[in-house]
């Protein structure tokens, strides 16, 4: 699942124009929310990674110490 993102962020990068660093930025961090929650992943299921990861909490809730959010970035607070 990582080279297949890193694959489709990189042609995303390749395709696309971007006037500053922050464009590419707001693009990148746009792709990984779509990615993560919008695109389901055959290596698990045909379900989005957010999804998958909630279903997986659910059926083993002591693997985690916080709960899935339908938030990307890290969550970086304890």
């Amino acid at each position: 699942m990582v080279e297949r993102f890193n694959g489709r962020t990189a042609e995303t990068v390749k395709t696309s124009r971007f006037h500053n660093g922050k464009e590419l930025e707001q693009t990148l961090l746009q792709y990984a929310k779509v990615y993560n929650h919008q695109i389901p992943q055959k290596a698990i299921g045909h379900i989005a990674p957010v999804q998958a990861l909630k279903n997986w909490q659910t059926k083993r809730p002591k693997l985690f110490d916080k709960r899935v959010y339908n938030l990307t970035g890290l969550d970086w607070t304890s």
